[in-house]
């Protein structure tokens, strides 16, 4: 509160005199919840910093040639040849450009992102289809999550978390959840209610028509959601950097911090790279050319082939 103002300035400008102070209240929120709970966080952050270990552990491992044919092969038995090739070829520009192990370690923070979200998102989701006021609730939260800037995700992250991947990862599952959430809800209630009433007409319990008819129904719109929460994911691997989370997003900032292009530009590229290799392969497992049983399709397929044909020779 400044000088006491007349009645007509406090009339015409009354933010210039009385204001609330949001920010104070803020931090004293953060700074209470950080002393008296700092355990509890510290206890959401081993299942995570243990998931990024072990899978950044393989990535790293593995000599760069193996897993690209490795990942060529489980590529094209979920999505087709087609995106096989084109992610082995991927592949092989991210390392042919300088940057294997920075895109292996920020391809192990993205993976071990979406697997939370997928573990958090579709349930919460699937509850929100089930109930309307828990949808009205979470929807409030959702669209906060999205229209504050995530930047502002950085501070409390920090604050909570501390420095580094895990932080890091724990800021990207933040900011990538809402799509999937968002999209798991509207997929089963956009089941058609005959479906529903023919399930319940045979017998089917609650259970068995939402794990038998509504989400194989909503697939297509869950598989959406999925594919957003990976770009959401890679988009944050810059951000992420801003607190020390390693990858190409460390390129990719201190190549801006150095008015170097050429270093930024290379970061960026290999973001760019992961990101439409990630989004072909999501986008072909939800098309209905690639729902036929797995042991015929992809290399399993043409192995089975391979062995009836020499059955038949026999």
């Amino acid at each position: 509160m400044t000088t006491r103002p007349n009645a007509l300035d406090f009339f015409l400008n009354p933010f210039e005199y009385y204001t609330i102070p949001l920010d104070r209240w803020i931090a004293t929120f953060v700074n209470y919840i950080v002393n008296h709970f700092r355990s509890i966080f510290q206890a959401i952050r081993l299942p995570i910093s243990w998931t990024l270990e072990e899978i950044q552990s393989i990535f790293l491992i593995i000599p760069p040639l193996i897993f690209i044919l490795a990942a060529g092969l489980i590529i094209w038995q979920i999505a087709g040849r087609f995106v096989a090739i084109y992610s082995i070829i991927s592949l092989i520009l991210v390392g042919s450009i300088g940057v294997w192990e920075p895109a292996m370690v920020t391809l192990s923070l993205v993976l071990t992102a979406v697997l939370f979200c997928i573990v958090t998102g579709i349930p919460l989701g699937i509850a929100c289809s089930i109930n309307d006021r828990l949808e009205g609730i979470i929807k409030l939260i959702l669209d906060a999550m999205q229209t504050i800037p995530r930047f502002v995700y950085l501070v409390p992250v920090v604050m909570l978390f501390g420095i580094g991947e895990v932080p890091g990862t724990i800021a990207t599952i933040i900011i990538s959840l809402p799509p999937l959430v968002r999209l798991t809800n509207l997929g089963i209630r956009q089941v058609s209610p005959e479906m529903v009433e023919a399930a319940t007409a045979f017998g089917s319990t609650h259970l068995q028509i939402l794990l038998e008819v509504q989400i194989p129904l909503a697939l297509p719109s869950i598989l959406t959601g999925l594919n957003q929460t990976i770009l959401f994911a890679l988009a944050m691997s810059v951000l992420t950097a801003m607190i020390a989370a390693p990858g190409l997003g460390s390129i990719v900032l201190e190549g801006v911090g150095r008015l170097d292009v050429g270093q930024a530009a290379v970061g960026g590229l290999g973001i760019f790279l992961l990101a439409i290799m990630l989004d072909r392969i999501t986008q072909a497992i939800g098309k209905s050319n690639l729902q036929m049983a797995w042991h015929k399709q992809g290399p399993i397929g043409l192995f089975v082939s391979l062995w009836q044909l020499q059955g038949t020779h026999q």
